[in-house]
């Protein structure tokens, strides 16, 4: 089997799904890979030190974790199966002076489960979500490096957050609202320094690119990403751009990497 590429996914808020635009592109993107044997998702809304492993039981309920949306959003279900024998292997790729902790009764949250309903709508693909164990760039590199050897197995690696993501700075809450000058220089600066593979540019993203701290108030939506380039053969090479544009004027960049 070839290795599958490793992702990182502009996930939005869940009434993203509405938007047909961004609908049809994760359908498409979905389409052109080859089938996952399992699926490991790294979201921005999950913090947690030391690296902690999600559920991998079947069935359990997702985590809602978010509000002020109608309730349909809150009747979304995802029960794709658990995925035991991929959080054994996620534990024993990790170094034995980092520890691994369980949360079994922790479900997928909106930054996991939404792209999945739209990529993997049948939800018949094992998935298991990993922490964010740090918002240190250079350790969530590494981190991908570790879990490198498993795009090998077929399990498709994806990042879930979002290239821009300064909500607090939003004046215009309209889908198609242009962006804010700082979401537009962050997310060209972002796509300058992909496509040039500058891995120690990115990794320094909090003072050097332009637009912060209002792209990224806080980082944990840019935290992925690093992620993604650690678990790609090579950080440094220029991924294939998948999504681009705005959504309530916030950059909803996303690529794939070999």
């Amino acid at each position: 089997m070839n290795a599958l590429p490793a992702l990182f996914v502009s996930h939005g808020a869940p009434p993203l799904v509405d938007s047909e635009l961004w609908v049809s592109q994760l359908e498409t993107w979905s389409s052109n890979l080859p089938r996952p044997t399992a699926i490991l998702m790294v979201s921005a809304h999950w913090e947690s030190a030391p690296l902690t492993i999600g559920s991998t039981t079947t069935g359990t309920p997702l985590t809602y974790d978010f509000g002020g949306f109608p309730r349909r959003f809150y009747e979304v279900t995802y029960e794709s199966p658990g995925a035991p024998d991929l959080a054994r292997k996620v534990a024993a790729l990790m170094p034995d002076d980092e520890p691994v902790v369980q949360q079994p009764h922790r479900g997928l949250d909106h930054g996991a489960y939404v792209p999945l309903t739209v990529m993997y709508p049948g939800a018949d693909i094992p998935v298991l979500q990993i922490s964010l164990p740090s918002l240190d760039p250079a350790r969530l590199l590494a981190l991908g490096e570790r879990l490198r050897p498993l795009r090998d197995e077929g399990v498709l690696i994806i990042g879930s957050g979002f290239t821009t993501h300064g909500l607090p700075f939003l004046r215009d809450m309209r889908p198609e609202a242009p962006a804010p000058s700082w979401s537009a220089e962050f997310d060209h600066w972002a796509a300058e320094n992909l496509a040039a593979g500058d891995i120690d540019t990115l990794l320094d993203f909090e003072r050097r690119a332009p637009g912060m701290p209002y792209a990224h108030p806080s980082t944990e939506h840019f935290a992925p990403l690093f992620v993604t380039l650690g678990a790609s053969s090579d950080p440094g090479q220029q991924p294939d751009q998948v999504v681009d544009g705005f959504w309530l004027g916030l950059a909803k960049r996303s690529f794939q990497v070999a």
